[in-house]
């Protein structure tokens, strides 16, 4: 592309420099709150984000439910029991701190929120005298009616009040900027964070941060095992362009992870193998609690826990007699027996009824479709105006007309084989109980941390990390500044900031020096090489050989990226990085594979040539790289401890000072 083809200056050759005390490194919601929290404490924050903050991230487009709000005035349910369940349901293999901090303080991020102009409750009584509604406060909840711990919310007023909080509060948010790497005390792997760098995406200019502490908040990976250029959009429940480069730059850096050998199917995933999101007809999350017809039009019965069949529907939203609650949504459904919820019995196999099924919301009280069809679906993510708005226009009507489920009959829906996506606790950032990583200086929130899950998580988990930073860089630099600490600041390497300025502009700078269009790659077509790779060689079953053959070919096709990726402008560019993002982090999963060399049920993971007398101890597995090659250990499952005590330990003024929030 020419220069004047371009609508934009482009700088590809000048760099900008900031400093500040806390740096955090993603505009979503996480990021959004660590901002605040960090700031909070009344130090100098710097947000950066690759989008514009008041819609980017994976919640940027809405939600509809804030799960696990245990501490607000109506819930039955204590945070100590929602964690033990969230626990128990995965045998262990969930990250018990950060879910802990979630159910503690996310009801209290949900208030925050509502100071900030996002809407909780029903303020004009438009579901008024429903039974998901409570009188008093006007929230409303969904799926469990007696215990009253999940809270409906209008999500797609949140990430525009928070834009104007952060503007308001003095945080000083870089927009349109891409995170490329993190800077570490000497350039050295393992060392401690000291920065970041990034990359204008619409000039291509070059940026620095400095930071005394940066905290990492960023999405995901995505587009791992599936991508297909012409047909991603809509069928992705997150951005496609959140695809985990905090992951890269993390693992890069020296960064330890956790479970990232952990495969995961999911409903909403890329290359147009799925429906949009909530816009194929359930009963699980938004649609719950539908009834669903088979093709003759006979309704297929619920049954709670114990397979006593619902008549009513309001018995859908209750606990079966003897339960203490029951939970759903996130990585819920079909979970443990305790916490089993009222589902549609299995039909697939039965010749009573005749495949495929349909949603139906039109035998349900007039409040509780509305809700569903007009509120839930509406504010959750992407369904505002593909669903809503497109559906409405172009007829449906949930008074008179069916949804065709998703799927071929597992209860309401069934997922592909080949759908596996990193979505529903995967895995991510290894953390303590500051949410600090095992890098000095660099602390982690909502999806970088492994086993995140929800929009509340994210919220709560940003609050706490941006705060434990802020803490971090007052008492550390301070005492160091009185002469009474050991602690070392660090310094940016400049050979480590020029390093990272000649690989990132490398693929643009070929063009603008002659080199011929037709001789590079271009991003689409090295993503679905990558996707392909991990298909064959990363796949359900999982041997040494594979996986050895499967990184080496990812090295190969790194190393030719090296020297014949291109790209014409900072959009070009912007997504060519996004998957040599996508190339590390696919490597990391295929090292944390290597060294698990025996089958985890609860992670989905298989090893096909694993020995009989390997151990079977159910252990956490944590992966980092080292200057010397890649260093692997197990780590108990309860490596937090007891979860009240400790949470109570680490935040001692956060409770005196939030005390009349908590239970």
């Amino acid at each position: 592309m020419k220069k004047n083809e371009w609508p934009y200056e482009l700088k590809y050759g000048e760099k900008k420099e900031y400093s500040c005390d806390v740096l955090i490194l993603g505009g979503g919601i996480a990021g959004c709150m660590a901002a605040l929290g960090a700031r909070e404490k009344g130090l100098n924050v710097i947000l950066v984000e690759k989008g514009a903050v008041a819609a980017s991230g994976a919640g940027g487009s809405g939600c509809d439910h804030w799960e696990s709000a245990a501490t607000n005035p109506c819930s039955k349910v204590t945070p100590e029991e929602l964690v033990d369940m969230m626990l128990r349901d995965n045998k262990g293999f969930n990250n018990g701190i950060s879910h802990y901090i979630e159910c503690r303080e996310g009801y209290d991020r949900l208030l925050d929120i509502e100071k900030m102009g996002g809407k909780i409750r029903d303020t004009e009584d438009e579901f008024k005298g429903a039974d998901f509604r409570d009188e008093d406060s006007k929230l409303m909840f969904a799926y469990d009616y007696k215990n009253k711990f999940t809270i409906r919310i209008w999500g797609t007023t949140f990430k525009t009040a928070m834009a104007k909080e952060l503007k308001r509060v003095g945080v000083n948010v870089v927009e349109r900027v891409m995170v490329t790497s993190l800077l570490t005390d000497q350039g050295k792997v393992g060392g401690k964070v000291v920065g970041a760098t990034g990359i204008h995406t619409r000039t291509g200019e070059f940026m620095v941060f400095k930071a005394k502490a940066s905290v990492m908040a960023m999405s995901r990976p995505a587009r791992i095992w599936l991508f297909n250029p012409a047909m991603v959009g809509l069928s992705e429940f997150r951005p496609t362009q959140c695809i985990g480069s905090g992951h890269a730059m993390g693992w890069r850096a020296g960064a330890a992870f956790n479970m990232m050998e952990k495969s995961v199917r999911a409903e909403f995933s890329a290359a147009g193998k799925s429906y949009p999101p909530y816009g194929a007809g359930n009963n699980h999350n938004t649609w719950y609690p539908a009834s669903i017809l088979d093709a003759n039009g006979k309704t297929v019965p619920y049954a709670d826990r114990d397979g006593r069949i619902l008549t009513d529907y309001k018995d859908r939203c209750l606990p079966a007699n003897g339960q203490k609650f029951f939970m759903k949504g996130g990585g819920i459904d079909g979970g443990i027996y305790e916490i089993e919820g009222p589902e549609t019995i299995s039909v697939e196999g039965n010749p009573e009824y005749k495949l495929p099924l349909y949603a139906d919301l039109s035998d349900l009280p007039e409040l509780e479709r509305k809700v569903i069809w007009g509120m839930m679906v509406g504010e959750e993510g992407k369904t505002k105006v593909p669903i809503l708005k497109n559906y409405t226009k172009a007829g449906f009507d949930p008074e008179k007309h069916v949804l065709q489920c998703y799927g071929s009959g597992w209860k309401s829906a069934t997922f592909l084989s080949d759908e596996r996506q990193l979505f529903g606790l995967p895995g991510g950032f290894m953390n303590d109980w500051h949410l600090k990583s095992n890098l000095e200086g660099l602390y982690v929130a909502g999806d970088a941390l492994f086993a995140s899950d929800c929009y509340g998580h994210a919220a709560a988990t940003g609050h706490y990390a941006g705060r434990h930073a802020a803490d971090y860089v007052k008492e550390a630099y301070e005492e160091n500044e009185n002469g009474t600490s050991e602690f070392t600041r660090g310094e940016i390497s400049q050979a480590q900031v020029e390093a990272e300025w000649t690989r990132v502009l490398k693929p643009v700078m070929k063009l603008e020096s002659g080199y011929s269009a037709n001789q590079g790659y271009r991003w689409q077509e090295v993503n679905m090489a990558i996707s392909k790779t991990m298909q064959h060689y990363c796949g359900e079953v999982r041997t040494e050989d594979m996986l050895n053959t499967g990184l080496a070919q990812l090295e190969r096709i790194e190393a030719e990226l090296s020297e014949r990726s291109i790209a014409d402008n900072p959009h070009e560019l912007t997504r060519l990085l996004e998957v040599m993002d996508i190339l590390t982090v696919s490597k990391l999963i295929i090292q944390a594979s290597k060294a698990r060399k025996y089958s985890v049920a609860p992670l989905c993971f298989t090893r096909g040539d694993e020995a009989k007398e390997q151990r079977k101890d159910q252990t956490f597995l944590v992966i980092k790289k080292t200057e010397d090659g890649i260093d692997a250990r197990e780590v108990a499952l309860d490596y937090y401890g007891d979860l009240k005590t400790n949470y109570e330990e680490f935040n001692k003024e956060y409770i005196e000072a939030e005390g009349a929030r908590h239970v």
